[in-house]
């Protein structure tokens, strides 16, 4: 699964995505990726509409699961926030601080571009502040490219993004037939 923090619909995919492991015989892997986003003044009118009405619709998804997402104030770069996804994931954390993160990201809590808001994040969940900084600058940051040429090899163009036996399912909404394509492969547990 491809994820960005600053993606309401990668928020909205996060926990389902993984419940999945529960239902079927398959380990879920997460990956970064860097979503790259217009701000206002760079999109078209159309792109506007566009932007306004998939906030609209991602808080209609939200509100049943009592998830708040509030449009960001700025178009985030969220190097920082995902480095620290793969520093949380080698301690086994990937699941709790990817929740704090998207949670305080989309209630506007989180400044995800900010290195020491996320190095809070880390420390405020029992993880090293310090041992964070360094992995974000060295074996994180490697990592990290990893990911984003792994992304530009499997043709990643916006997140969630599932790839199941090569096959792409994009969107939250395409868990379901996601499903149905791992009930198909006989890997329903």
């Amino acid at each position: 699964m491809y994820s960005d923090y600053k993606s309401p619909f990668a928020y909205l995919a996060f926990d389902p995505a993984f419940e999945l492991e529960q239902r079927y015989n398959i380990r879920l892997r997460w990956i970064p990726f860097q979503l790259r986003i217009k701000g206002k003044g760079e999109r078209s009118l159309y792109s506007e509409h566009k932007a306004r009405y998939s906030y609209l619709d991602a808080r209609r998804w939200a509100k049943p699961r009592g998830l708040v997402i509030r449009g960001p104030l700025k178009v985030y770069d969220t190097t920082p926030a995902l480095i620290g996804g793969l520093f949380a994931e080698q301690q086994g954390r990937l699941l709790d601080y990817s929740r704090k993160v998207y949670e305080s990201f989309f209630k506007r809590e989180l400044e995800a571009d900010d290195a020491d808001a996320v190095a809070n994040v880390i420390a405020n969940l029992g993880m090293s502040a310090d041992a964070y900084r360094k992995y974000l600058s060295g074996e994180g940051a490697v990592a990290y490219q990893r990911a984003q040429d792994e992304a530009a090899n499997d043709h990643v163009f916006g997140v969630p993004l599932f790839i199941f036996d090569n096959e792409p399912f994009w969107g939250h909404d395409r868990i379901p037939v996601l499903e149905n394509r791992l009930t198909e492969s006989g890997l329903l547990a």
